[in-house]
């Protein structure tokens, strides 16, 4: 029960890296073609520079906000096992720290592009006649089914990590801060997924973004907590650290003249 099973453990660490991968990379498997953006140019409308790199919707690429923070966690755990318990315990802090900051900076740059495009679709949608049409020519043929594909492949490649995480190890149960982080990934796939289907076809790029959103806005939170966290580790390996060179120096044989 105690014993750590290296296989399920790591099969659970691939898992949630290509989690991650395929969320990153999602834009490349959705989109919209280039003749649409070519046209909506053509009646005059400001195409925002990401459109055309991110026509599939922002959220299954947002929602990696959340799950690198799973998959960061898991990775530490890994080095756990791989380095000496007194250089990861040294080491975690200092990291946390260090991928926090990261990500709270990326995450706020992504809000605010989220919140940019959603300004953006909304006007264009109310503005009738022109500004409508040009908004169902960028954004009113969202590829729901291709995202719902995706959503399914990120959810399995999840529950995949998540039962061998738990046959590695029955104990990562106990952990509360794994547990949450767990239960916000997968209510992150099920969010985007109900917003994705809540609304008509032409109105599901505006949902995505909000979905978008909602993962910027919690991945901030969660990096918030992650750098609070960290905190009292690096405290204590900077004390520790002060206490080893104290013992190192006071064991040096004193140097006479």
């Amino acid at each position: 029960m105690d014993r750590l099973r290296t296989p399920f453990f790591f099969i659970a660490l691939v898992a949630l890296g290509l989690v991650v991968a395929v969320e990153t990379g999602s834009n490349f498997l959705l989109g919209l073609t280039t003749p649409a953006i070519g046209t909506a140019q053509q009646l005059g409308a400001d195409v925002p520079p990401g459109a055309a790199e991110r026509p599939g919707g922002i959220a299954i690429s947002y929602l990696a906000l959340i799950d690198v923070v799973l998959l960061g966690t898991v990775v530490l755990m890994g080095v756990a096992i791989l380095a000496s318990k007194r250089l990861h315990a040294r080491a975690q802090g200092v990291i946390t720290l260090i991928g926090a900051i990261i990500l709270i900076i990326t995450a706020l740059v992504l809000l605010f592009v989220a919140i940019a495009k959603l300004i953006l679709m909304v006007s264009l949608l109310l503005a009738f006649p022109f500004g409508t049409i040009v908004y169902l020519i960028l954004w009113g043929s969202f590829p729901r089914g291709e995202a719902a594909t995706v959503l399914s492949l990120i959810m399995f490649l999840k529950v995949v990590a998540v039962v061998c995480l738990v046959a590695a190890q029955q104990r990562f149960l106990q952990n509360k801060g794994l547990v949450l982080m767990v239960i916000t990934s997968l209510l992150g796939n099920v969010v985007a997924v109900f917003l994705h289907g809540l609304v008509p076809g032409i109105l599901v790029s505006i949902t995505d973004d909000i979905a978008g959103i909602v993962f910027a806005i919690v991945a901030i939170i969660w990096a918030i907590v992650l750098l609070i966290g960290s905190i009292p580790a690096i405290i204590r390996a900077i004390q520790v650290t002060a206490e080893s060179a104290k013992q190192l120096k006071s064991a040096a044989p004193a140097v006479t003249v």
